[in-house]
């Protein structure tokens, strides 16, 4: 008898702390509905019932938990509409709180009753909230992306893209993924992304992107990046390949593939894309000072000869463009110094050393003006130290010697 009295007892208290969290769940409620809404105690309330195990399993728990803050929102937001000043801060938080409890509110909302029947009771407001602030999420990740929290502004990008995947809106597609504002919004989750880091999720955004041909230029320049960032070298030149064959009249792509090919030593793929690039800027200085170096390399003389003067014939002030002319004269009178050194024959070794010394003459003029130009420049004036030498100019040996002394220190 005894023990059937404390089983009663055990059982009245178990009813009573249910009903009690059941109670909290309808203060939660009056407390939003209230003359002045208190969200604050609104959602203590709610929490409590969210983590007792006879209420958390409740659709109505998470569907009022969305409710309450949908409720917050929609305070801050009429602010906003009737030109007052709202929290932003508040109101963003509230409506980014929306979605989760919606989600888990409609999972359980549409198991099967105890005949096996599921009668929803909560997915139709939930599916009109959520439509009606779809279009919301995109500024609440504008004002987090100007605030430069780049995560909170990639969540509410996401809440965004992900919402007409929910089950809910299976069949009654919020939005297609081929929509202009759906792209955009990828477009500003993969920027955000990359703020702070992330860059598999910023590629997974361009990689959709590109998938879609949305705005081909900027999607395939971004990824690229992203590639670069994460030093994946294989997918960065082939991403700059297909741009590069997508849009070949833009330098980006054309620039980089050109410096990846020659830093990772495919110089005949740098000659070829530089080429291209010569086509569509015939007047860039600078890509033929390039090509011009990659040929003297191949140990291709005259065509970088060739390239060189085309190059100063563009541009006559640029010392680049000098000393690279020089340094092709400068090379050939070393390379005859040393075939001089090792004849014995007096005649003939003489007939080589004047060979060698007319090339460090035609060298050195343009050496001159390069250092005239760019007096800071070290390996001009080391490169006139070693024509003077050779031509044995003592005077000007020692007097750009002594300039070399003076930058040293």
């Amino acid at each position: 008898m005894k023990k059937q009295l404390a089983l009663a007892i055990a059982c009245c208290m178990f009813a009573g702390l249910s009903f009690g969290q059941k109670k909290a769940i309808k203060d939660a409620k009056d407390e939003v509905n209230a003359t002045k809404p208190n969200f604050t105690s609104a959602k203590d309330l709610i929490k409590g019932a969210l983590d007792n195990p006879e209420t958390k399993g409740m659709a109505e728990t998470w569907y009022t938990a969305g409710w309450i803050e949908n409720k917050q929102y929609d305070e801050e937001n009429k602010k906003l509409i009737l030109g007052k000043t709202p929290n932003e801060k508040v109101m963003y938080s509230a409506l980014f709180n929306i979605m989760p409890y919606f989600e888990k509110a409609d999972e359980l909302d549409m198991l099967p009753d105890a005949k096996g029947k599921v009668k929803p009771k909560y997915r139709k407001d939930m599916k009109a909230i959520l439509r009606a602030n779809h279009s919301a999420l995109i500024n609440g990740g504008a004002y987090y992306f100007d605030s430069k929290d780049y995560k909170k502004a990639y969540g509410f990008f996401q809440q965004f893209l992900t919402m007409p995947d929910m089950k809910m809106f299976e069949g009654e597609p919020l939005m297609a993924k081929t929509d202009t504002n759906y792209l955009k919004v990828v477009f500003y989750a993969g920027l955000a992304a990359s703020q702070f880091d992330d860059h598999k999720k910023a590629i997974a955004a361009y990689e959709e992107l590109k998938a879609a041909n949305y705005n081909l230029k900027d999607t395939y320049q971004y990824l690229a990046y992203e590639y670069d960032m994460l030093k994946d070298t294989v997918n960065f030149i082939k991403t700059l390949r297909q741009g590069a064959d997508l849009f070949p009249g833009d330098s980006y792509f054309l620039l980089n593939l050109i410096n990846q090919y020659i830093y990772t030593g495919q110089k005949d793929a740098a000659v070829d894309y530089l080429l291209k690039a010569i086509d569509q800027n015939p007047t860039d200085v600078q890509l033929y000072s390039v090509l011009g170096t990659l040929y003297e390399e191949r140990k291709e003389t005259e065509k970088a000869q060739e390239i060189f003067q085309k190059a100063l014939s563009l541009n006559p002030d640029s010392p680049e463009a000098q000393a690279n002319i020089g340094r092709i004269y400068f090379n050939k009178g070393v390379e005859m110094r040393a075939v001089a050194n090792d004849i014995s024959d007096q005649k003939k070794y003489n007939e080589e050393l004047n060979k060698s010394n007319a090339k460090f003459k035609e060298a050195l003029p343009y050496f001159e003006k390069a250092h005239q130009m760019n007096p800071q420049e070290r390996d001009y004036l080391i490169a006139l130290k070693g024509i003077y030498y050779n031509l044995g100019m003592g005077k000007e040996y020692d007097a750009t010697e002594a300039k070399l002394n003076k930058l040293n220190d």
